[in-house]
């Protein structure tokens, strides 16, 4: 209910902010930081997130840092009103 609730704040405050400004929403699945480290605290934890995931990986900090950069670049003065999913694929391709 949460992420529906931001997803939908994020369009809802895009819409009534343009142009003068751009609203977008970064969405990241698991990444290694101290928040995710009790379901990354194994190898065999790990490992099985990694299998999880279509890409075989768990972020990086710096993979949810690169797409908010972009945002913040005149390269993104096109973009509004989406929520970005840094995740790997999770939410998108089928792991198979």
């Amino acid at each position: 209910m949460a992420k529906g609730a931001i997803e939908g704040l994020t369009k809802a405050l895009a819409a009534e902010l343009a142009p003068s400004i751009r609203v977008n929403c970064v969405a990241p699945s698991l990444v290694d930081t101290p928040l995710g480290s009790r379901f990354l605290n194994t190898p065999e934890k790990l490992e099985q997130m990694q299998k999880r995931n279509p890409l075989r990986k768990v972020g990086a900090p710096k993979d949810v840092a690169n797409a908010i950069l972009f945002l913040l670049l005149e390269d993104s003065s096109w973009v509004t009103g989406q929520v970005m999913a840094i995740d790997g694929g999770m939410n998108t391709l089928k792991n198979g």
